[in-house]
């Protein structure tokens, strides 16, 4: 009877400091996501074993979620140079074991019917690291944050992943998501507009030269297509038609869809990549209008608590990784959705909580799991 009523009062003491909003936002994004997988792997051969893995991590996700909320994320960047050395090798491995996938990126290592995307994993463990760093460079560095050698100290942290990255993988799409990540927590941590400006101007120097030489013909489609697609896809058959046929499936759903398990894009091979890429055109068909601006307000409110546990902490760093996990929720969601309406370049990034993805799901649940560590923090 005594052993009940501590494990009652643990319950109860872990919902009253933890951030059970919070965990209730994921909770419901991650049902209606594996709804609306279930619905976009029907007709795909192997389905089940689909769903099997994409529940098995969700579920290791929020086992991770309650672990890391009871954990006070300072005992993990005290250890920076283990996170560091982590990060390092986990992209490296992808140089001995990488698999490519359909798109030619060699982001995936592959045990057995389990794969792992090591630079999913890797972005909680960056944007940790370099709220880490921030934090240093504005309290203790000499000359604060906008100092010479604090902006180039994080531009060598940033070009080091990301750079392994791409290197490693191709994987131009989770390199954005890192540049966005850096340069909002960068803004957030009180780095002066003359970097940015500065920054900017390089960035737009060089771009003939990144266009030209590290771009491959392929990426560089993918870009022309948003404003000429008949000069690099006149039959609309090819880069054009993922995006071409996912306009067609949110433009059929209207108001309210053609039902649940009922579209006729996302219940046919017309979509290519419909589980993953472009989950939100599953949801546009079937569950119309509603369904799409559910999504939105949804991950819109999982970002907003982001922002708020952040902005209430007392602690700068905590408020800097809450800000880093809200911007990459941002930038993943809009140019995934963007991709699906075509207004964006198709570069293989999921919606956070809806696409298929073992790495993705684990890795944002977790993420979160330490925005309600914070959050508890605070309230203790």
């Amino acid at each position: 009877m005594e052993i009940v009523k501590r494990v009652l009062f643990t319950i109860r003491n872990y919902f009253k400091t933890a951030d059970s909003l919070l965990l209730a936002l994921c909770a419901v994004a991650t049902a209606f996501g594996l709804i609306m997988i279930y619905s976009a792997t029907r007709t795909i051969d192997g389905a089940d074993g689909l769903m099997r893995v994409h529940l098995a991590a969700a579920i290791i996700g929020f086992v991770a979620f309650f672990m890391l909320s009871v954990i006070d994320i300072d005992i993990l960047t005290d250890h920076w140079p283990i996170l560091l050395l982590f990060n390092i090798a986990f992209i490296c491995t992808l140089f001995v074991w990488g698999i490519e996938d359909d798109t030619g990126n060699r982001a995936w290592l592959r045990f057995g019917g389990v794969g792992i995307q090591p630079s999913e994993v890797v972005k909680v463990t960056f944007t940790l690291l370099l709220a880490k760093q921030l934090t240093y460079q504005r309290e203790s560095s000499r000359g604060g944050i906008n100092s010479v050698l604090s902006v180039g100290s994080s531009l060598l942290h940033f070009g080091l992943i990301t750079g392994l990255i791409i290197i490693a993988s191709n994987d131009l799409g989770s390199a954005l998501i890192f540049a966005f990540i850096f340069i909002v927590m960068l803004f957030a941590a009180g780095l002066r507009f003359l970097w940015f400006a500065l920054g900017a101007i390089i960035i737009g120097a060089a771009s003939p030269l990144i266009w030209s030489n590290f771009l491959s013909p392929y990426h560089r489609d993918r870009i022309i297509a948003l404003f000429d697609p008949m000069s690099v896809d006149p039959t609309g058959r090819g880069i054009t038609w993922q995006v071409n046929q996912s306009k067609i499936a949110l433009a059929s759903g209207k108001l309210f869809g053609q039902g649940l398990l009922n579209g006729t894009q996302s219940q046919s091979a017309n979509i290519p990549f419909k589980h993953t890429d472009f989950i939100f055109a599953v949801v546009g068909e079937e569950l119309g209008i509603i369904g799409c601006i559910s999504v939105i307000v949804l991950l819109l409110a999982i970002v907003a608590r982001c922002v708020y546990v952040g902005i209430k902490s007392r602690d700068r760093m905590k408020m800097l990784y809450c800000i880093g996990t809200a911007a990459m929720m941002t930038f993943q969601m809009f140019e995934n959705i963007g991709m699906c309406l075509g207004l964006t370049p198709v570069i293989g990034l999921t919606l956070p909580f809806f696409s298929y993805g073992g790495s993705s799901i684990l890795s944002t649940i977790a993420a979160m799991g330490i925005v309600s560590s914070i959050r508890r923090s605070t309230a203790t």
